[in-house]
Formats: structure tokens, C-alpha cells, sequence
């Protein structure tokens, strides 16, 4: 029908308002749910079933039971729906009939106040008693009851959007023994990654779970009672701020600082901090938040030993790093555990960008090497980053190019074995650079394209006079030598007009 309407020219938008007029002037029960299911096909977080829809459907926002007469068939649903939405035959989900629908439904006013009675719902169900007594440490035999899930796992979400003062004081009932209720071990099982047999979620408190979602007027009321805890770490060790922080929920990051008893330090089960994870996660806002706390540490590293500021530099985050750099808690040129400095991991990420900022500042040394010898733009050349080598190369001044490992590798021979021809081109271009330099077992730049066979980048070390191609390793096996015995034999036709003395096998 769609398409017919689309190849005549008639307007969709007139089409489907005649629609939903049709749908309302149905009376009775099959116009209310025509159009609350439309309002939940096109507003709901993930797509439903076609059982949860009609249970969805039959929960009432002031009930505290769960009526099952009121669970109406499918083909009722659908029917009451004039065409506008269908079953998936493979999925069994429930979808609009055509992608412009969904933008149609999504207009401001034409389904009004849907998120607020999306989450009231949710709410609804979740408090009502049938819900309420289930154990929470029973999550195997929920077929009954298919709404369950999605209502656990969503209510925040439209709460979030637009919130009542009727969806307010539901959420404030659910949470308030929100660790004791099933709803609390879905969520908390779902946000852990699944990694539910190896923790709890009864400590996972509704504190916790408002700071998820962001919803600020839960968290604030939440906050004000006497028996709230706002330092609580949950099973993962996560404290409200570090949710709140993880998921750049600004508004409760803010709520929570003002608190006299946060800890904007406290870390989790694996000492990642709230400033930790906002880096992690790129939420400059969260960041600047934090920063501008006395007892946020930016060189604070975990378990692992890496640093809140170093994912920001890692990932390219550069609004990040521009918050970072404004202020004076950050030592730009301090290095991590591993002797990384952020300029390093910037490097090493390939983030062409945050290089230019830092190099802005002046305050951080672009050849400080880390603990096994590896300069910035040995980290570079060896993930083939060749912007970033053009960047670095750039500053002659302060970047030796023949730096090497503890492993004796400088940045051409990184580049020579991952046959990153841009790197190699790059770096042949300056003067200064030993084309002959060796590693500790003896290999030169040459002799590494040769034993791993980049023909490109022999083409580009034999184009320069000073490369020598008779240099042996250490076992006495010169570039030529090496790739015979590999049987790379266009290096070898390479090589050969080069060579001074016969192969060693």
C-alpha cells in the first residue's frame, strides 16, 4: 500500500494522519490499543515481541495487580492497529510498516507525553505485588511474565526523558528496597556485561541505579534520605558517582559532588576512579567536573597501572584533552607505570589531533622514551601511523629518529617489519637517519624487509646510496642471504646488482 502511495505522489504525512484518525475513531478498547501500541512500537528502547507488547499493553498505571484478562490477543493488537504495525516472521518482533512511519510517530505532538507513559507503565509493573514478590535470585523461569525484562532494564531511559511527579514517586517506591528486587539483579546483570555468577547485586542500591539512568529529581530525592549511602560500592565496585561518571550522566555527577561526604576518589574493584572512567568513556563535561575537585587524581592509575588522563590521550578524546589541559592538575609529561607517557599513548593510538594539542602547550617532551626504550615515534612507525611520524619528523629539534628499544630496534626498522611504506618513505627523508643501524641481533632496517618480505620497502631502502646490502646478522646472513632462504625472489632480483659478496644460507 506504501508503495503504491509513493509512486502516485500523495502526501504519507495526510496518509497517516487520516490513519490515526481512523484508529481513534474506532471507540472502545480497539482505539486505545491501537494507539498505545503504536506509541510503544515507535518509542520503546529496543524492539518488543509481540508477547510483551500485549502485556505491556495491559498493565494499568494504577494497579497493584497484574490482571491477566486484560492481556488482549495479538491478532487484536495488530488488528487495532490498521496496518501500521506488523510481525516479523523470524524474529517474532513487533515493527512499523514502513521507516517513515517511525519519523512520522516521532514528531513533537503527535503522540505526546509517549516516554512519560512508557515509563510510568514500566514502573507500574515493576511495583505492582505479583512483581515485587519474585526472588531476586531466581531469573531462570521468567516466561510468564515476558514484559519483565524490558521494563527492568528501560524505565530509567524514559524516565530520564520526561518524568511525572505520578513516575517520580513510582520510582521512588521501586527504589527504595531496589536491592531486593528481581528487577535489580536483570539490570545489574545486564550492565555488568553478564558477568552475573561471579557477582551480586544485592549491593547494587537504588542509589546506584538513578545514577545510571541520570535521572537528576530520583537521585536528588534519593539523596536527602537519612539511610542513603552515597559512597556504597555495588558488587563491581562501583560507587553512584562512578556510574554517573561512566555514563556522563553530568546533572547527578554535579548532585553527588555537592554532597559533603562523596569521595570523588573512591574506585572500584579494579581502583578505577569516577575521573577513571569519565576519561574512558570521552565525557568532557564529567571530566571538567571532576578536575575541578580536591580530591579527584588524574595520576591515579589501576589495577593495571594505567591512568584516568591516559585513556583520554589513548582514545583521542579530544574535547577531553582540551579540558584536561585547562586546568594545572595534570602533568602532561609524567609517565605511567610502564614509563608511557600521555604524548606516548597518543602516539602509539595513531590520535594525529590530541599530538597537535599537546605540542601546543609546550610543556611535554615529544622523544621521551618509556621503559623498554620506545620513543613516541618509534610507537608511531611501528603501528604504521603515518601522519603522526610526519608530525613528529616535523620537530627535528627535539626527535631523534635513530632512537632505539631495548631490543636495539629504532623507528625505520619498526617500519621496515610491519612494511609501513608511508612510515619508511617519511623517515628516509631525513638526513639524519642510519639507514644501516642495527638491532641487537645484528639486523639491519634492510635485512628486516628482506626476512619478512616487504618488496616495497627494499625498493625504498635501495634507493638510497648509503644503504649498505652486505651487512650481516648475527648469525652471518647478509639481506640477500635472508631472503633466498625465504625464497622471496623479487628481493632477491633486488638485491642482487647490489651485493658484493655471495649469500650464506
Amino acid at each position: 500500500m506504501l508503495q503504491k502511495v509513493a509512486t502516485t505522489g500523495v502526501d504519507l504525512d495526510d496518509v497517516y494522519s487520516q490513519t490515526l484518525q481512523r484508529i481513534r475513531e474506532q471507540g472502545g478498547d480497539r482505539s486505545r490499543l491501537g494507539m498505545e501500541a503504536l506509541m510503544w512500537v515507535s518509542h520503546a528502547e529496543q524492539p518488543l515481541r509481540i508477547d510483551e507488547l500485549c502485556h505491556a499493553l495491559a498493565v494499568g498505571i494504577e494497579a497493584t495487580d497484574l490482571d491477566h484478562k486484560n492481556i488482549q490477543p495479538q491478532d487484536k493488537v495488530l488488528g487495532s492497529c490498521l496496518g501500521l504495525a506488523i510481525v516479523g516472521t523470524e524474529t517474532s518482533t513487533v515493527r512499523l510498516t514502513h521507516y517513515t512511519l517511525q519519523e512520522y510517530l516521532s514528531r513533537p505532538g503527535i503522540l505526546p507525553g509517549a516516554h512519560k507513559t512508557l515509563g510510568q507503565t514500566c514502573l507500574a509493573y515493576l511495583n505492582c505485588d505479583p512483581v515485587k514478590g519474585l526472588p531476586a535470585n531466581n531469573l531462570l523461569n521468567l516466561r510468564d511474565m515476558p514484559f519483565l525484562e524490558y521494563s527492568s532494564l528501560h524505565w530509567g531511559d524514559h524516565a530520564k526523558r520526561e518524568l511525572s511527579d505520578h513516575g517520580k514517586s513510582l520510582a521512588l517506591e521501586l527504589l527504595d528496597r531496589y536491592d531486593n528486587h528481581i528487577s535489580s539483579a536483570l539490570l545489574f546483570n545486564r550492565i555488568c556485561h553478564h558477568h552475573f555468577h561471579r557477582l551480586t547485586h544485592h549491593l547494587f542500591t537504588g542509589l546506584h541505579c538513578a545514577s545510571y539512568f541520570g535521572i537528576d529529581e530520583v537521585v536528588a530525592a534519593l539523596i536527602e534520605t537519612n539511610n542513603c549511602d552515597i559512597n556504597q560500592r555495588d558488587g563491581y565496585g562501583f560507587t553512584p558517582l562512578i556510574w554517573a561518571a561512566r555514563q556522563g550522566n553530568e546533572g547527578v555527577v554535579k548532585l553527588l559532588l555537592t554532597h559533603d561526604d562523596a569521595d570523588p576518589d573512591k574506585a572500584d574493584n579494579d581502583n578505577r576512579t569516577p575521573l577513571w572512567w569519565a576519561s574512558w568513556s570521552g565525557h568532557e563535561a564529567v571530566v571538567r567536573l571532576l578536575l575541578s575537585c580536591d580530591g579527584a587524581n588524574p595520576h591515579k592509575p589501576d589495577n593495571s597501572g594505567e591512568r584516568p588522563v591516559w585513556w583520554a590521550f589513548w582514545k583521542g578524546r579530544r574535547r577531553v584533552v582540551r579540558g584536561q589541559l585547562s586546568g594545572d592538575k595534570v602533568n602532561l609529561d609524567r609517565p605511567d607505570d610502564y614509563g608511557q607517557t600521555p604524548f606516548g599513548c597518543a602516539s602509539e593510538s595513531g590520535r594525529e589531533g590530541v599530538l597537535r594539542l599537546l605540542l601546543a602547550c609546550g610543556d611535554v617532551n615529544p622523544d621521551k622514551p618509556d621503559s623498554y626504550g620506545r620513543t613516541p615515534l618509534w610507537w608511531a612507525s611501528w603501528n604504521g601511523h603515518e601522519g603522526v611520524v610526519r608530525l613528529l619528523l616535523a620537530h627535528d629539534v627535539n626527535v631523534n629518529p635513530n632512537t632505539s628499544n631495548k631490543d636495539g630496534q629504532t623507528p625505520l626498522c619498526c617500519a621496515c617489519e610491519g612494511g609501513h611504506e608511508g612510515a619508511v618513505r617519511l623517515l628516509l627523508t631525513r638526513g639524519d637517519v642510519n639507514p644501516n643501524k642495527a638491532d641487537n641481533d645484528c639486523r639491519t632496517p634492510l635485512g628486516t624487509a628482506s626476512r619478512n618480505g616487504r618488496e616495497g620497502v627494499v625498493r625504498l631502502l635501495l634507493a638510497r646510496d648509503d644503504v649498505n646490502p652486505d651487512i650481516p646478522d648475527i648469525r652471518g646472513k647478509t639481506p640477500l642471504g635472508i631472503a633466498s632462504m625465504y625464497g622471496y625472489m623479487e628481493i632477491v632480483a633486488l638485491l642482487r646488482p647490489r651485493t658484493t659478496v655471495p649469500p650464506i644460507f
